[in-house]
């Protein structure tokens, strides 16, 4: 089998029927991913030795990253042995996923198009999560989606979902017409690897739409409970939607020293806000981008627009960690 060797020096073996993200994640080797569809770049590394090939489009990397040698890990197989860059997260030792029963335990309207659900775990279960991963839910007739976790981990140990309606989709229908309090569904997780990293006298700027406020908000809650030398100098959030309604509720969190930037993109006259798309706002806010740390979640359109826009304007390597809510080919 072919040999992984990343720049901190780990290695791994390739079989032939997984990929690159695949054989790291079964041996436990923590590399940065999101979407695993080819579409964000959360996973993207840059051969130095060997060949690779591609399975599926890598539609979040630019030309110019291609030509470069980067490559989408979620997507490639490897064809020999390997020496690739790639970031090593195994300083933030990250949970196992999971396969688990869980029950509905509450539903709730936020938005005419967005439901807050409440899953509850066995008693006994001992499911352990950054703030900013997700899950995957599989229903009753094995339909699989993914959904960021909308709050921190807590006492009673319930995981908070946002869950937008997607129209002709197959657990749209169920969440917003079938779904009822104690349906049992299994949940496999956590996954990805959008978390807060080391944020210590740092600007944090969160860039949101939809329903990606998600794990900003669980992020958010992470950190009212860090220790005054761990907190971050400054955090704002930008969110954007379309309409007013689109901000579903007010974005605050005790004893966060927040700033909350709500950006719409169709609003009418009456809207006094910032207008347009977050990170043309972000950026028009004139920020210190050496000394920022930004964490994008939402569109891959959003966060691929950012990803360029920013690094254009300075925005140093790592600084920049998204990830980018992919709609299932068949809803």
């Amino acid at each position: 089998m072919p040999v992984v060797t990343t720049s901190s020096g780990k290695q791994f073996e390739i079989r032939s029927d997984e990929t690159l993200l695949e054989g790291a994640l079964r041996q436990n080797i923590a590399l940065g991913y999101s979407c695993r569809t080819g579409r964000c770049s959360s996973c993207k590394g840059r051969i130095r030795r060997g060949a690779t090939s591609a399975i599926a489009d890598e539609q979040g990397l630019t030309t110019a990253e291609i030509d470069a040698g980067w490559i989408l890990t979620c997507v490639r197989h490897a064809d020999s042995d390997i020496e690739i860059e790639v970031e090593d997260l195994s300083q933030w030792p990250l949970a196992p996923a999971l396969t688990l029963p869980c029950r509905i335990h509450s539903l709730d309207r936020l938005a005419a198009d967005v439901m807050k659900v409440l899953l509850r775990l066995p008693p006994s279960t001992k499911f352990q999560y950054r703030p900013g991963q997700y899950i995957d839910i599989i229903g009753g007739n094995g339909v699989r989606r993914s959904y960021s976790v909308a709050n921190a981990p807590s006492a009673d140990k319930l995981l908070e979902l946002h869950i937008r309606e997607v129209e002709g989709g197959a657990m749209s229908r169920y969440w917003f017409t079938e779904a009822k309090v104690n349906d049992l569904l299994r949940l496999n997780g956590p996954l990805g690897t959008f978390f807060l990293r080391e944020s210590a006298s740092k600007d944090l700027v969160f860039l949101a739409t939809g329903t990606g406020i998600a794990p900003v908000k669980a992020i958010l809650e992470q950190l009212a409970e860090l220790e005054s030398p761990f907190k971050p100098r400054s955090a704002t959030v930008y969110w954007g939607g379309r309409l007013p309604a689109d901000i579903y509720f007010d974005v605050a969190v005790p004893d966060v020293p927040l700033r909350f930037v709500p950006v719409l993109s169709r609003a009418n006259a009456d809207w006094t806000g910032a207008r347009g798309h977050v990170q043309e706002v972000f950026l028009a806010s004139q920020p210190l981008l050496n000394e920022t740390l930004v964490f994008a979640c939402g569109s891959d359109a959003m966060i691929n627009s950012a990803k360029l826009l920013l690094a254009s304007a300075g925005l140093p390597d790592g600084q920049f960690h998204s990830d980018a809510f992919v709609c299932s080919a068949t809803n």
